[in-house]
């Protein structure tokens, strides 16, 4: 019984080593994040400064002409089966090596895609709060949810009652 503190203390430090380790991916999700309320108007303006549309188009969006226009161009917006989140907005803008486009490695061979980074530079040394904000509100404004005028027949059980 005399050793009962210390494996106490051990049994509680790897404890906490393992719910270090385990929540460690928890604590950098967008659990409870929420963005003011940003500005659609501001948010194209943003995109234009920002010369996004050099290598993005937007459903429905006409941009000024770029003198330099980059080899990948991919769209923004339309018509989704799944709606990006505000936090999946906010990561590909802040983060944008997180994930790479189907659709720009899809402009490579199966065998020549691993390794592949985005062509997005990071603009977080030169993009404001704000202006990240109004254009996480404008790409968000530009993406609508596809339905289907078509019915599917149902095939799961049938419940009878009163």
């Amino acid at each position: 019984m005399k050793n009962f503190p210390i494996i106490m203390k051990v049994g509680a430090f790897a404890f906490l080593i393992f719910l270090t380790a385990c929540g460690s991916k928890e604590n950098k999700m967008a659990k409870g994040f929420v963005l003011p309320k940003g500005d659609i108007e501001k948010g194209m303006v943003a995109f234009t400064e920002l010369k996004c549309h050099s290598c993005h188009t937007v459903s429905g969006e006409v941009f000024p002409k770029l003198t330099e226009k980059s080899d990948v161009q991919l769209q923004l917006g339309g018509e989704v089966r799944k709606l990006k989140s505000y936090g999946e907005l906010v990561t590909s803008i802040i983060n944008p090596q997180h994930i790479v486009s189907k659709e720009y490695l899809g402009t490579f061979a199966k065998d020549q895609r691993d390794g592949i980074l985005s062509p997005m530079s990071s603009l977080n040394d030169q993009m404001t709060v704000e202006q990240m904000v109004n254009l996480v509100e404008f790409l968000n404004s530009r993406y609508m949810k596809f339905e289907t005028d078509i019915e599917y027949p149902y095939y799961g059980p049938t419940f009878y009652g009163p």
